[in-house]
């Protein structure tokens, strides 16, 4: 049975560089969808059009958010090489275009052996020990996102959805399909922004849209549980940065990313 994700990124070749794309609701935050969710769909017109099998990195320019509803991904492709090729796409919703993205395919794997990783993964509590998820975020908003995710919060970095802030701009989790698909490498753009804002954290509650995400794709995931840590290290004039990473089952960075979005402004009791 094709999983939800598979069903709700899926493209349809038009001819001529364009694809179709129906946006659904099931990836929302509020009424509008997810941007890793609309940078994934992105990528699958792109990597249909790709003369190279691996998304190796993907960033895409949000300018204005979509409702769900048939939408078109304009692909172009700038320069296909022996190794990568590189393609540009639009995405256009609601007689807008919404978000303009770049990607570079190849080949993971193909570029030699070598490997030095100066990091570890998030030593996360077992996940029976971790925080279940829920749909629902500070203030009232329906996120059906959370609903196709099972998530299980690090107690450490979950004190918001008790209105208790750990004062750390840092959150993690172990993260799942909830129909059980397994994890590869078109998710990733959407499981790098499917964890609340970091900032949460903070005491900071609110809409945070995004400006602009890159992500960048190390490796397949291997199958099982994934382990996503998300923090924001510079909160500066209104604007933050978050930075992800993505472990697999088998303690492998499979995929990381940063992007650029707007602070929800302080609350004021």
């Amino acid at each position: 049975m094709t999983s939800r994700f598979d069903r709700d990124t899926a493209v349809t070749d038009l001819a001529d560089g364009r694809y179709a794309a129906a946006l659904t609701p099931n990836w929302n935050i509020g009424e509008r969808p997810n941007g890793g969710y609309l940078l994934a769909v992105v990528a699958r017109a792109m990597g249909q059009a790709s003369t190279r099998p691996d998304p190796l990195s993907v960033t895409g320019h949000f300018l204005s958010p979509p409702l769900p509803g048939p939408a078109v991904v304009e692909v172009e492709r700038i320069r296909s090489g022996r190794a990568h090729a590189t393609l540009a796409a639009r995405l256009q919703a609601g007689g807008q275009e919404r978000l303009r993205a770049l990607g570079v395919f190849g080949a993971l794997g193909a570029a030699g052996s070598v490997t030095a990783v100066a990091a570890a993964p998030p030593d996360l509590p077992p996940v029976e020990e971790c925080v279940r998820g829920t749909a629902e975020l500070p203030g009232g908003v329906h996120v059906s996102l959370a609903e196709q995710f099972d998530t299980r919060y690090d107690p450490r970095t979950a004190g918001w959805v008790r209105g208790q802030p750990s004062g750390r701009a840092e959150v993690g989790a172990w993260v799942r399909f909830a129909d059980g698909r397994e994890p590869d490498l078109w998710c990733l753009p959407l499981v790098v922004d499917a964890l609340p804002p970091s900032v949460f954290g903070l005491g900071l509650a609110g809409w945070v849209p995004t400006l602009e995400l890159t992500v960048h794709l190390r490796a397949h995931p291997a199958p099982g549980w994934l382990r996503v840590w998300v923090r924001t290290r510079f909160l500066m004039g209104g604007y933050l940065e978050e930075d992800a990473e993505v472990w697999d089952a088998d303690g492998v960075l499979v995929g990381m990313s940063r992007q650029l979005a707007l602070a929800p402004a302080p609350r004021r009791d």
